[in-house]
């Protein structure tokens, strides 16, 4: 029988993957064997006729397995790429999606010119969002809160990597409850907004394997907005920006509600590479 090279594993993993219907074969098997050989997707080529030993096939062939399973990549090998960063995820956090990254874009268009701006990232999961503006604008006060202690737990580990462990305050708590009394120029969120039909809906792979807690979010998806939105002006200085993440059916319903808190202003809706409502804005009142 013919040698298990680095070369073997691919190809043959690359078809089976491709048989099975996974969307992008040829890079799922390059990250799940260079997990599995502990090494750089680089490496995979300047090793391409080195036989590989069992215990590492074992891993592969485990990996492969789960995949095909449902399991997430990203849970699979342990991280995902946001904002040009690197985040450890796990299942206890959700898997940060690209479209989050026009929240990220449009706090950092509105903080650029304050000198040392305060911002609040309730919900923060892995710390992504938190992580990646704080990497951003050097001198930002940044306190992100989370009601999950085993998120807190990764995205302590993420601020630890990035060098940002000094200057992020991570607080366990629901929602304001851990800042009570405290005013910030600025409150970003990424909340549940999944509804209980939507949530039935999901794709498997997120439904068996993400955080119901960072998705699902009552009937119509508001459970949160319900019970964030009337909090906010009593957090917000004069003139600080609030900027939530959506779900694409949402923008109307959630413009509503803010415009309901007389201390709130609407401000303008930024949509996704979709061209889908994403991220709703609005400004504290000055007074």
């Amino acid at each position: 029988m013919a040698e298990w090279t680095i070369r073997a594993l691919m190809e043959w993993t690359e078809k089976h993957f491709q048989e099975k219907g996974i969307d992008s074969p040829r890079l799922e098997t390059q990250l799940l064997l260079s997990h599995a050989l502990k090494c750089k997707k680089p490496e995979l080529y300047t090793r391409w006729d080195e036989v590989v030993a069992e215990d590492s096939r074992g891993r592969f062939r485990d990996l492969i397995k789960r995949r095909l399973e449902g399991c997430p990549i990203q849970y699979l090998i342990g991280y995902r790429e946001f904002f040009l960063l690197e985040f450890e995820v796990t299942p206890a956090v959700l898997i940060p999606r690209p479209e989050t990254e026009l929240l990220v874009a449009e706090t950092l268009k509105r903080i650029k010119d304050l000198a040392h701006p305060r911002l609040l990232d309730i919900g923060t999961g892995s710390g992504c969002i938190a992580i990646a503006i704080a990497r951003r604008h050097k001198t930002a006060e940044v306190i992100a809160t989370d009601i999950s202690a085993e998120a807190l737990e990764v995205a302590h580990r993420n601020a630890a990597k990035h060098g940002m462990d000094k200057r992020i305050r991570l607080l366990h708590g629901d929602l304001f409850a851990p800042v009570a009394g405290q005013r910030f120029d600025i409150i970003v969120s990424n909340p549940p907004y999944v509804s209980q039909a939507e949530w039935a809906r999901l794709p498997s792979h997120v439904r068996n394997h993400e955080p119901k807690v960072a998705l699902e979010a009552g009937p119509e998806g508001f459970a949160v907005y319900d019970r964030l939105i009337p909090a906010v002006a009593a957090h917000l200085g004069p003139g600080g920006h609030l900027l939530l993440e959506i779900g694409a059916n949402q923008e109307e319903q959630l413009r509503q509600l803010i415009g309901r808190q007389s201390e709130l202003t609407l401000g303008p809706t930024h949509r996704d590479d979709q061209l889908l409502p994403r991220v709703v804005t609005a400004l504290r009142t000055h007074g």
